[in-house]
């Protein structure tokens, strides 16, 4: 059955340019056409690195760990030739404020924009407008208040389209960091303890600790409880442990120092591959991990293969408490590094925190790997902005709370 069309051409004159027509995706005639357009969208400028995204075949996977969720293509011309795509989804999350009278976390329903993709041959046609436009339309039907994305602080072409000509905001900046998975393991303290806690112990912890963060989402439940979810693990001093009763509500968060994380493996998504590096950087690589397979007791930092498809481990929900609490963060991050090595896809970790987050500074990483500035941009729907509404406060507010819970699911 053809997808539904749920926009009509756009207002181009017809002696002049083709009709351009946005519908929803329709995986059954639709699977072919995106995935070649996704590839040639893939190629990086020449002569240059690029990182490429392989969804395995399955072309709304990056949203479909949402409930709502939706994605459009755009077609050009009386042939129906794809040459736009875009993905959405809509998520209720906490804005970092609350309730006065009860001290409850403020909610707001907004709609996440990725996977925006125009055929290089069909650009400067206004096509990346009209999707934007009509999955804003999609989100406001479904009750999203706002809509936000998320680009490379280099994506001068990105951040052009949705803040010039779609009227979004820059709003928060967070941090992503990267650590390559070597094929040393790193040696862990003998006085740490490192736990699992169960789904739905982590769910009550994380309601306490993330409910005045922005963009904790109402549904973690769902979250912890997903199948690529490998788990959330607490370090904690080894003499404290057995005084620590998660059961007990008094006693849900240990009196000592801690640090909490989980780990989400997006490798059953996508994989990632890097193209375009000079044959001397790839030789390179691959000596350190000629090396480091050779003599693994000088910790040499190899740099994993990644110019073959490979996934990654990405840590979110990560949280630390007392004096103790940036070494425990360290060791628990290693912990999670010697756990990645049981899977030979995996060859990096990921993390993306707030700048002002503790937890930056005690995340291993590599700056030649790492971004300072991921920009996210948001949008009010629908309405007028209310001076008096504390939604609006919140979208108009650069100043940003200390904690950015980052969703795995819309990575």
């Amino acid at each position: 059955m053809p997808s539904k069309k749920i926009a009509a051409e756009a207002n181009f004159p017809a002696e002049h340019s083709p009709p351009v027509v946005v519908r929803e995706y329709d995986g059954g005639s639709d699977k072919a056409a995106v995935e070649e357009l996704e590839r040639r969208c893939e190629v990086g400028p020449p002569g240059k690195p690029s990182l490429v995204t392989d969804l395995m075949g399955d072309p709304i996977a990056r949203v479909r760990n949402f409930v709502s969720h939706i994605m459009l293509v755009a077609e050009y011309g009386h042939g129906g030739e794809i040459v736009g795509v875009i993905r959405g989804c809509i998520k209720t999350v906490t804005s970092g404020k609350k309730i006065s009278s009860t001290e409850f976390p403020v909610y707001v329903k907004l709609a996440y924009i990725l996977g925006l993709r125009v055929s290089s041959t069909h650009r400067r046609l206004g096509i990346a407008t009209k999707l934007i436009q009509e999955l804003e339309n999609w989100s406001t039907k479904n009750g999203a208040e706002y809509s936000y994305m998320a680009t490379e602080r280099t994506n001068q072409p990105s951040l052009n389209l949705f803040i010039k000509k779609c009227n979004y905001v820059k709003f928060r900046n967070p941090t992503v960091l990267v650590q390559p998975i070597h094929l040393h393991q790193k040696p862990l303290p003998s006085d740490i303890t490192i736990v699992r806690i169960p789904p739905n112990i982590s769910e009550q912890i994380y309601q306490t600790l993330f409910s005045c963060s922005e963009f904790f989402p109402k549904d973690i439940d769902k979250l912890l409880n997903n199948k690529l979810n490998l788990g959330t693990f607490m370090a904690l001093p080894k003499n404290s442990h057995s005084k620590w009763n998660p059961k007990k509500t008094e006693d849900l968060l240990p009196k000592s120092s801690f640090a909490i994380l989980s780990v989400w493996n997006t490798k059953e998504v996508y994989r990632l591959q890097m193209k375009g590096v000079s044959a001397f950087t790839h030789a390179a690589c691959v000596g350190t991990r000629v090396l480091d397979a050779m003599v693994p007791w000088l910790k040499i930092p190899s740099i994993p293969n990644v110019f073959e498809n490979f996934g990654f481990h990405f840590m979110y929900g990560l949280h630390m408490e007392g004096n103790d609490g940036s070494r425990l963060m360290r060791n628990l991050c290693k912990f999670v590094h010697n756990m990645a090595q049981d899977d030979v896809d995996i060859r990096v970790l990921v993390a993306e925190v707030a700048p002002m987050d503790r937890v930056r500074e005690a995340v291993p990483h590599w700056k030649r790997f790492s971004w300072e500035e991921d920009i996210w941009c948001i949008k009010r729907l629908g309405v007028q902005v209310d001076e008096n509404n504390c939604h609006d406060h919140w979208y108009k507010s650069s100043d940003s709370s200390e904690v950015i819970f980052v969703d795995p699911r819309e990575l």
